[in-house]
């Protein structure tokens, strides 16, 4: 509930700074200093706040710490890579797809090579990015039923193993439908309003 209200707040907080750096030419370095605190209350409340276990090692047992089964190390690192090379390569394209004269006209300002990327770069860029990047999410949603293959229990396995159990195929279909449909539609929401976000508004 916490962490929900900060990500919340900081997302307010974060548009209010943008407003002030572009209508009244603000530094926001106040914002700045606010939205990293909040980001360290964040971490501190995700480290201690959710009963973390650190593990210990008593003779040749382990007690504590996060457990995750081998199938599902598997399918978290053969998604991660599969999905992040996608990703990253969607991110350079956007990047490159910045003219070479906004870079020369940024460092022309004085503007350091960090400061070119986060004010001039990554905005114009983002135009770019975040309309593959809603492709590339629906297909890791959909992409995770291959944890099928190596024995993972996901939503498509139990399904299968329901439809062994209770011989009715037509409603676990249409269950199995409605869940993908509804994953598809909230990434959807989320990345096309990221999207209107970083659009260029007509006056």
């Amino acid at each position: 509930m916490g962490l929900g209200a900060l990500a919340i707040a900081s997302i307010f907080l974060w548009r209010y700074r943008t407003q002030l750096m572009t209508e009244q030419g603000a530094s926001g370095q106040p914002q700045l200093y606010a939205l990293l605190g909040m980001g360290a209350i964040g971490l501190l409340i995700f480290a201690f706040g959710l009963g973390w276990q650190v593990p210990q090692v008593e003779g040749t047992k382990v007690s504590g710490g996060l457990k995750a089964s081998l199938e599902y190390s598997a399918m978290l690192m053969a998604l991660a890579a599969h999905t992040g090379a996608f990703i990253a390569e969607v991110v350079r394209a956007g990047i490159q797809s910045v003219s070479r004269g906004q870079w020369e006209a940024a460092r022309a300002m004085g503007l350091s090579n960090g400061q070119v990327m986060r004010l001039v770069v990554v905005p114009q860029s983002l135009r770019v990015i975040v309309p593959s990047l809603n492709s590339q999410y629906i297909t890791l949603n959909k992409n995770s039923s291959l944890a099928l293959a190596i024995g993972y229990p996901e939503i498509f396995s139990v399904s299968q193993t329901t439809l062994n159990q209770t011989g009715r195929a037509v409603e676990i279909l249409i269950l199995l439908t409605i869940v993908f449909l509804l994953l598809n539609f909230l990434t959807s929401f989320v990345m096309n309003w990221i999207n209107g976000l970083v659009q260029i508004e007509e006056r």
